[in-house]
């Protein structure tokens, strides 16, 4: 296959509150594809047909012009797609990871990387994963899912209190890269985390914490690579933790005995056909003290960045970060 006649879309940015990742994950695909060798293109569907006039605005920490999803899909009908034989999607978060890019490349007959619209959408929704991670048998913090419109902050501390406990786990139902997200160990610290997350989303999901280990386990063309153990500078693995340099340790393979990695990657691969993923993806984990492995959720798109998970699972595997995106764009011609 002659890689110089074949043109890569590379789509980023996007509108929604993760584009500062999506932009970052967005670089290094467009400097392993230039290694590679294809020909591509950048689109930001946030921006529609008003796209940049060079290389380094779609790069740029201030916005080139007004975002909007709305422009998605005036960029994604436009002549700009009509040489393109497939697109990378290195969007996160809303419209992007959850399905809508993913339907709107398929009516417009485009083939794309990563899981089709059906994985996204589930895996978007942490409730419904959850779900399916239950009927599966995968194991999954307990939970209760509150829809901010109609909460009864003392009813609900009361159904905590009798089950789930404090602490617990508040985040909103269908956000990545921990935005939104909060642990609290009371119940006075409750109400503002209900508030925090109900900025991302009408739906907040209430877990049981998990006391123990932060794992993580890439996936590529079914095949689960080493699982990693973070190890953030912060109480938990925040925003902060996940895209700042030096502020997390990572060690992979994680130094746990061989039958509790096997169960890991077991696990993975449940979960991860348990909503039809396909290609790649990365599922999280904690382990508890007991060392039993409690899986939170699918990243269908997960990051690229240059302190992403997902490249460093696969450097463990001796794939390099342009072997990982070559073998992703040509899961996606197949």
């Amino acid at each position: 296959m002659d890689k110089r006649q074949i043109k890569v879309a590379i789509i980023l940015g996007g509108a929604s509150s993760e584009r500062e990742v999506s932009i970052s994950s967005g670089k290094g695909v467009v400097e392993a594809v230039k290694k590679l060798g294809y020909k591509y293109v950048i689109i930001d569907p946030a921006y529609g047909l008003n796209q940049p006039n060079s290389e380094e605005n779609f790069f740029s920490q201030e916005s080139f012009s007004p975002v909007n999803q709305k422009n998605y899909i005036d960029i994604i009908n436009s002549e700009i797609f009509d040489d393109v034989d497939t697109a990378f999607i290195a969007l996160h978060g809303t419209w992007g990871e959850d399905g809508t890019i993913q339907a709107l490349l398929e009516m417009r007959g485009i083939k794309y990387t990563g899981s089709g619209v059906l994985p996204c959408s589930i895996s978007m929704n942490k409730t419904f994963t959850k779900v399916m991670f239950k009927h599966y048998g995968v194991n999954t913090p307990n939970w209760l899912l509150i829809d901010t419109d109609n909460i009864n902050i003392i009813e609900t501390i009361e159904k905590i209190n009798s089950g789930l406990k404090f602490p617990c786990v508040v985040k909103p139902n269908n956000q990545g890269s921990a935005i939104g997200l909060s642990i609290c160990n009371s119940s006075d610290q409750f109400t503002d985390a209900i508030k925090l997350a109900g900025k991302y989303s009408k739906e907040v999901l209430v877990e049981e914490y998990i006391d123990g280990y932060e794992l993580t386990v890439g996936i590529l063309d079914g095949h689960a690579f080493p699982p990693l153990e973070i190890k953030p500078k912060h109480d938990f693995y925040d925003y902060t933790c996940k895209y700042t340099h030096g502020m997390s340790e990572y060690i992979v393979p994680a130094n746990f005995p061989e039958d509790v990695l096997n169960n890991l990657k077991h696990q993975t691969m449940i979960a991860y056909n348990s909503i039809s993923c396909q290609s790649y993806a990365r599922i999280d984990f904690r382990l508890n003290k007991e060392l039993v492995p409690y899986c939170l959720e699918v990243n269908t798109l997960p990051g690229l960045t240059s302190t992403s998970l997902l490249p460093k699972t696969a450097k463990a595997e001796g794939i390099t970060y342009e072997e990982l995106v070559d073998k992703i764009i040509l899961n996606s011609l197949r």
